[in-house]
């Protein structure tokens, strides 16, 4: 792919065909990788050191930003990639952004000290603003409207977390945070009330999946090398099979059921879209904490936490149980006809989620159960061929 010295950064068409992910998106999703694993390596030493609440809320905290830088390039690129060498030099200052935000992870989610992260957000967004500001001055009328409303947007809130570093650690620096969260998930709801920028459906729902695959690779990365190095330091292969089978089977069957069925036909207009997009932040969190939860039952088993078995097995079990639940409230459910279809998604997240009494054949046993959902969501689309599954 050549990129020209400068275009005019107008927005591209809704129906332009073969619209595909380009070698740069994805060379920005692959630098997401570190920090995701930072984000799970802490969820699994703070889970594993008996502080199941820290671990989380420390968790879900760094896990939006990452989710969040994601987002805002991802859709704007959707609707103004233009390839050229300032929108290449942009992004590529946006992945600077990333590393810094990952660098700052374990300060973050540790001490509640963000500056290292706030650092890694301004130099994104600096390089957001100054995308969006070059498409305010190519475009006109609604979508020049719409273009400053989003830079202004990304202005104030990064002022925000600016702000919030001044704030005493604590609780009242939690509320402040929900608070500005809640601002940036506002501003494209504000910016596109009365202009809906130009998403491409088809490349943004891909979008969205090569990010799922890359989440639950890590997931299949940290697990490996966990099982890996407890084999080698306490020989204990018989114990780690169950964990490693069942964790397998588990994110098998996280892989085929969302992509069982294209979503892009559903994604007709932001009333879709911002419900779907914004849902996410729960299908990337929770399959990144399956990782991080394998993890754990892993270090559980070898004797090195002092958490219960039980404990252990819904570090896995229960961001399973979320995921599943979740992909059918957002992706599967449009696509399934009938109660019985219906029902396979929510039944077997409840199901996993129970697997955590069941002992040291938790993950074993909530591997198998999401394998059989995806049995019987095959079997149950062949009697149904309308509903288009392949799940």
């Amino acid at each position: 792919m050549n990129a020209s010295t400068t275009r005019r950064m107008t927005a591209r068409s809704r129906t332009e065909a073969h619209r595909v992910a380009t070698p740069l998106e994805l060379f920005f999703d692959l630098c997401f990788v570190v920090a995701v694993a930072q984000a799970g390596t802490r969820l699994v030493h703070s889970t594993a050191e008996g502080h199941p609440g820290h671990a989380v809320t420390g968790y879900l905290f760094v896990f939006f930003g990452i989710w969040w830088a994601w987002m805002n390039f991802s859709w704007f690129a959707s609707a103004y990639d233009t390839d050229d060498v300032p929108y290449r030099i942009a992004t590529l200052v946006q992945i600077a952004g990333v590393l810094i935000y990952a660098a700052g992870v374990p300060r973050a989610f540790d001490d509640s000290d963000w500056a290292i992260a706030v650092l890694g957000y301004v130099v994104m967004r600096l390089a957001l603003t100054f995308q969006w500001l070059r498409a305010a001055h190519a475009e006109r009328g609604p979508a020049r409207r719409t273009a400053l409303l989003y830079a202004g947007g990304v202005v104030f809130c990064q002022v925000c977390w600016v702000l919030l570093l001044l704030v005493p650690a604590g609780a009242g620096r939690a509320a402040v945070f929900l608070c500005v969260i809640v601002a940036e998930m506002l501003v494209p709801v504000i910016a596109e009330r009365r202009h809906q920028t130009a998403w491409h459906p088809h490349h943004i729902s891909e979008r969205y999946g090569l990010f799922t695959l890359i989440v639950l690779g890590e997931t299949v990365s940290a697990a490996t090398v966990a099982v890996q190095s407890a084999i080698d330091e306490h020989d204990a292969l018989g114990e780690l099979l169950p964990i490693a089978a069942g964790g397998l089977l588990i994110v098998f069957a996280a892989w085929w059921i969302y992509f069982a069925v294209p979503i892009h036909g559903h994604l007709r207009g932001n009333r879709q879209a911002f419900l779907w997009g914004y849902g996410h932040y729960v299908v990337f969190s929770s399959a990144a904490a399956i990782g991080a939860g394998i993890e754990v039952a892993v270090e559980q088993a070898v004797g090195k936490t002092h958490l219960t078995t039980t404990g252990a097995s819904f570090a896995v079990t229960g961001p399973s149980a979320v995921f599943l639940f979740t992909l059918w409230l957002l992706h599967a459910r449009h696509s399934k006809r009938g109660p019985a279809q219906q029902a396979i998604l929510p039944v077997t997240a409840v199901l996993v989620a129970l697997c955590a009494f069941a002992g040291h054949a938790a993950v074993l046993l909530a591997g198998i159960i999401s394998a059989l959902a995806v049995a019987a969501g095959v079997t149950l689309a062949a009697r149904n061929p309308e509903s288009h599954e392949a799940e």
